[in-house]
């Protein structure tokens, strides 16, 4: 759900971290995951007003939901 530009540089697993060493990738990870969790959370608490706000559908929010904290 949060994409910023420095995620994407700090936590793109696909690239530039996989010349990293592993614990490091590791961490990036977690990290990753926490963020997932916590932006999901938050998304969970909004109400109709804020999502109509955001430009969310409750099928959106929906889906994103019901995700797994790892994708």
């Amino acid at each position: 759900m949060e994409r910023t530009a420095s995620s994407d540089l700090l936590f793109n697993t696909n690239t530039a971290n996989a010349a990293a060493p592993a614990p490091l990738r590791v961490l990036a990870n977690l990290m990753l995951w926490q963020r997932r969790i916590a932006s999901r959370h938050q998304l969970a608490r909004l109400d109709a007003r804020l999502l109509a706000d955001a430009g969310i559908s409750e099928a959106q929010r929906a889906e994103e939901l019901s995700k797994p904290f790892w994708r």
